[in-house]
C-alpha cells in the first residue's frame, strides 16, 4: 500500500489531524522563503505529539549542512529532504535517511535523478524559481516508463480527486501532498486531508 506524506505542518493541530486522517509521514519546511516554513519551537511541539509510527520529515531548500544537522537534532526529525539544487555529494553521509527532491520529467532530469544515492527520490513539477508547493501536474506517463533507482515519492498537483489515479499509473513508494489539501499555505483542510489518504490507500 501506498506511503502518504503530507507536507508543510505548520501547527500540532493540523499535524495530529493528518496523522488521525491516516497519513504515515509529515512535512515539516525548513526553507525560510516558503510561506509554510515553520518556527523551530512549533516544529519541535509537532514532532513531540507524533505517534512512534508516523515519521517526520525536514525539508532543505540549499541549506548548509550545519544548519540541517543542528535543526535536525534539535527537533528530533526522522528523515531529511532537500528540495533545492543540492548536488549528489551534498546528499551522501548523512545520519538520517535522505529524500532527495528533483523538479520535472524531462530525459536529462531523470538521469540526474540517477546520479544521487539516497534513500528515495521524489519527483515534483518544475516552476522557475519555485521549489516545491507548485500545484503543478507532472507527467505520470512518462513516470510510468522510468525504472527508478531509488523508492519513488510523487509529488506536483496530487489531489483528494486526482490522487488514485496517479498512484494507479505511476505506482509510486510513495505520494506527498502540501498545497492539495490546504485552505491557505500552510493551513491543512481536515476534510481533504482524509480524502486523500483514503484515495491513495485505496488506488
Amino acid at each position: 500500500m501506498v506511503v502518504v506524506k503530507i507536507c508543510g505542518m505548520t501547527s500540532v493541530e493540523d499535524a495530529l489531524a493528518a496523522v488521525q486522517a491516516g497519513a504515515d509521514w509529515i512535512g515539516l519546511n525548513f526553507y525560510p522563503r516558503s510561506p509554510r516554513c515553520v518556527d523551530l519551537t512549533v516544529a519541535e511541539r509537532i514532532v513531540a505529539s507524533l505517534p512512534e509510527t508516523t515519521k517526520a520529515v525536514g525539508v532543505f531548500v540549499n541549506a548548509p549542512r550545519e544548519e540541517v544537522e543542528a535543526i535536525a537534532r534539535r527537533v528530533g526529525l526522522h528523515m531529511l529532504q532537500f528540495h533545492g539544487d543540492e548536488p549528489p555529494e551534498y546528499c551522501r553521509d548523512w545520519s538520517w535517511p535522505v529524500i532527495k527532491a528533483v523538479r520535472g520529467v524531462g530525459t536529462e532530469v531523470l538521469r540526474h535523478a540517477e546520479a544521487f544515492a539516497t534513500a528515495y527520490l521524489l519527483i515534483d513539477a518544475f516552476a522557475s524559481g519555485q521549489y516545491g508547493g507548485t500545484g503543478r501536474v507532472v507527467d505520470w506517463s512518462a513516470l510510468a516508463t522510468w525504472k527508478a533507482p531509488r523508492p519513488l515519492i510523487l509529488a506536483g498537483g496530487l489531489t483528494p480527486d486526482n490522487v488514485a489515479t496517479a498512484v494507479r499509473v505511476v505506482a509510486p513508494f510513495a505520494v506527498d501532498v502540501a498545497s492539495g489539501v490546504e485552505v491557505a499555505p500552510g493551513r491543512k483542510d481536515r476534510v481533504a486531508m482524509r480524502r486523500f489518504v483514503e484515495h491513495a490507500k485505496a488506488a
